[in-house]
């Protein structure tokens, strides 16, 4: 079996790297299987690509579409322009694609109007808001997909409420936490930890990337200083993307507590992470992530397509006001973390389950 493997952007880099393990065990006890790795380029900065292939032992792609970015149609359509060729020249029997960026969604397309079998892993997930692109590219993608892989019994259930073959879909737990206990014992004190007189438990982590939270300058100071008043004699730390640093340009924030930092590698940024006093974030990936590591977690979004991260995990949904968030961080300051634990599966062992049930499978 060859199996194209496609990844694009910083979640996938994360998702893929067990997959590949999983697969290289198999081969050297003699399965029949091989792959080939396809970057398409999406995300190109070194800290948010090479350095993740660097420290995941992620091997070197066998191509790099390299289409970089692009307003969502140009971007789409670059990518399924050179992943045509990529696989008019390297033909495979099935191509697997991971999460829901737009390389998730083009590469799709592709392979199935080329007659190819697409598995997807991290399937079913749905966060009901068709204001999100990545909605959008999760519904394309599992619409025509043969195989189904899911992170959790509500994706299933999604799938095949919206008619899925339930033979084909298959519940196998996270392969971002796979990536999180083989790499936990790696995680890497940054340079700055020192200097920065961090210490364990002491500091707040702050994530925002999502458009709703950063595209408008006025509303993201204002975000930013109110999330600035809720250090309480801590440090926030703001890894800010290169994007979003742009948009804030020259403009002086009144945020003492806030310490921006470039973009981490994977090692450096969980640690700070798993020694944070709590994340504030609009990522679902980190929610997954710190309720494994048991950090509170408080998610600046009007919605989740990671149900379980609050139902069993330690997430809070506040919405994307400032004040909600502070009411919702208010109340666990003074009444301690909720009752927490982790989802069935997320036991480090979803990528040996994926190629398990692959090999088995008539393609």
């Amino acid at each position: 079996m060859k199996i194209t493997i496609v990844a694009g952007a910083r979640p996938n880099f994360i998702k893929i790297a067990p997959i590949i393990r999983a697969i290289e065990q198999k081969q050297k006890a003699g399965a029949p299987l091989s792959y080939r790795l396809v970057h398409t380029g999406q995300h190109y900065d070194k800290n948010l690509s090479d350095t993740f292939f660097e420290e995941l032992n992620i091997p070197k792609p066998d191509a790099n579409l390299e289409v970089k970015s692009g307003s969502q149609s140009v971007q789409t359509a670059n990518i399924m322009v050179a992943f045509e060729q990529e696989l008019l020249e390297n033909p495979t029997d099935l191509v697997l694609v991971v999460g829901d960026v737009n390389s998730t969604m083009a590469c799709t397309i592709v392979a199935k109007k080329m007659n190819i079998k697409v598995t997807h892993v991290e399937a079913g997930i749905r966060s009901g808001d068709m204001t999100m692109p990545e909605e959008i590219n999760r519904i394309v993608t599992d619409s025509i997909t043969d195989f189904f892989f899911t992170t959790s019994t509500s994706a299933t259930e999604n799938l095949i409420r919206f008619g899925a073959n339930p033979e084909q879909v298959h519940f196998v737990g996270n392969v971002m936490i796979d990536t999180l206990y083989q790499n936990q014992h790696r995680f890497e004190q940054p340079a700055f930890w020192v200097d920065m007189e961090l210490e364990k438990g002491k500091y707040i982590i702050l994530t925002l990337h999502r458009p709703a939270n950063v595209d408008e300058e006025d509303s993201l100071v204002s975000l930013l200083e109110g999330i600035d008043q809720l250090a309480q004699g801590k440090k926030i730390i703001f890894p800010i993307h290169p994007r979003t640093k742009a948009i804030l340009g020259e403009r002086q924030l009144k945020t003492p507590n806030i310490i921006f930092i470039e973009p981490q590698g994977y090692l450096n940024f969980m640690y700070l992470v798993a020694n944070s006093f709590a994340v504030i974030t609009d990522s679902g990936g980190i929610s997954e992530e710190t309720t494994v590591l048991g950090i509170p977690c408080f998610t600046m979004r009007n919605n989740t397509e990671r149900p379980e991260t609050i139902s069993i995990g330690t997430n809070h949904l506040v919405g994307t006001q400032v004040e909600k968030l502070v009411a919702t961080y208010t109340d666990f300051l003074q009444n301690g973390m909720k009752k927490a634990g982790i989802p069935d599966l997320w036991d480090g062992k979803a990528s040996e389950r994926i190629i398990e049930i692959l090999l088995q499978k008539e393609i």
